[in-house]
This record gives C-alpha cells, structure tokens and sequence, in this order.
C-alpha cells in the first residue's frame, strides 16, 4: 500500500506537487495526468531522488523519507525507468545477474533466480545477447527484470509503453500482469496510454498542476468528467 499525505515538493519557485494526499492500494495501480502534473517527480519522491519540502510518503506502513535511495532498494523498492538504463557492454543475463550479485544468496540460488526471472520477462532466448543489440521493447523487458532481481515489494514503472507498437504493447500487458500476479509485490504504473492503463490497472489517481483531482477504479475514473476536462481534452470514452 502507497501512503501519501500532505506531500510538497518545490523546485525555486515551481511547485510540482501541491500538499499532495493520497492512498493506492491495488496489485497495479496507476498515476495519470497531464505532462507537468507531478507524476514523475511524486515517484522521484518515492525512489528517493527528490527531497519534499513536507509531507510523508508510507510504503506497506514504512516512513520511506528518511532512507537514502539504496537504502529503499533494499527495502524492496524496484523500478524501471523511462529511459531504460541497461548496461549495452553486458549481456542480458549479466545486467540482471548484476543485481542479483548484490543479495547474500548461494551461487546455485542466484542462478535459479536468474533463470526464474529471464522466464518471467520473456528473455530466455536473449540472455546471451548484449544490451547494445536490443530493441526498444527488449530494453524495457531488461528493466522489469533487473527491478524483479531485487526482489521488491513494490516496482515503478514509468512509462513502459512510450513507443511501443500495438504487438508490443499487448506483450506488455501480459508481463505486467503476469509480474502481479505471480510475485508477491505492487505496481505503479504512469503511462499516457490509456489503453494500457485501463488494461492493467484496478485504480488509478489522476494529477492535476501537483495536485489530486480524482482517485479510485479505474473505468470509474476514465468515464469522470473531472477527468476527461483536466487529461483527455473533448475525447470521449465508451
């Protein structure tokens, strides 16, 4: 469970999020808005990059603000990036194997682990390929898992549709659902596809110039007209 209350981030004069208070309980949950909204600096917040200037952020019950950015990591906090950060020198399976070298664990249990997540992410057949030679959809498949090798309790993932064709993004459905269901861990997703979004996510809370302008499931949210003013302009959802 994610816990936010009376959250405040400024950046000079800019305020990106604005005495922010919300709670998002479900396997996959999502943050929606606008570009400027907030939701990429609220899960800067999160992971531990960006400092507020009040509020508290609770993860699973857990003051997070006071543990630095590795500290979270090891807490369970995974996450992958919008721009995904893989090393291109190293093979699949080594820019994984790098996260699962940091856990005090046997040899013989990193490599099953190592296994069980290339399965997971769909890159059996890749783990010998460098990162260089990816694709797009490949780079973020490498993400979710290194973020999956840290064996969290709750994954960010930012954007992981941006770009991706219709076949990939229905590939990522199917990973992101399948990474809920079969590990005992929370995801927050932010996305402006809101194909995705509605795919995937129980809930979603919607952001707004930092602030909360609606939260709760899903559908529910995309058929509100707060909604649909603040993000989704004169597109009208069936």
């Amino acid at each position: 469970m994610i816990e936010i209350e009376h959250l405040t981030v400024q950046f000079g004069g800019v305020t990106p999020i604005d005495d922010l208070t919300l709670t998002l309980k479900s396997k996959i949950s999502g943050l929606v808005g606008p570009n400027g909204a907030g939701k990429t600096t609220l899960i800067n917040v999160i992971s531990g990059f960006v400092k507020p200037k009040s509020g508290s952020v609770r993860l699973f019950g857990e003051n997070m603000l006071g543990l630095a950015p590795h500290r979270r990591q090891e807490w369970g906090l995974g996450r992958a990036f919008q721009t995904p950060r893989i090393a291109e020198e190293l093979t699949v399976a080594d820019n994984i194997r790098v996260i699962l070298d940091r856990q005090r664990t046997s040899r013989t249990e990193k490599n099953r682990r190592l296994a069980e997540i290339l399965e997971a992410s769909g890159l059996s057949d890749k783990a010998s390929r460098r990162g260089g030679t990816l694709d797009g959809f490949d780079f973020r498949r490498v993400e979710i898992a290194r973020a999956l090798a840290g064996d969290p309790r709750l994954v960010l993932l930012d954007e992981p549709g941006a770009g991706l064709a219709h076949e990939e993004r229905e590939q990522l459905i199917t990973l992101i659902r399948s990474v809920a269901e079969n590990h005992d861990l929370m995801v927050l997703l932010i996305d402006h596809d809101m194909d995705l979004i509605s795919s995937v996510c129980e809930e979603i809370a919607v952001l707004d110039f930092g602030k909360l302008i609606a939260i709760g499931p899903t559908q529910e949210m995309l058929a509100d007209k707060r909604v649909q003013a603040a993000y989704l302009g004169e597109l009208e959802l069936t």
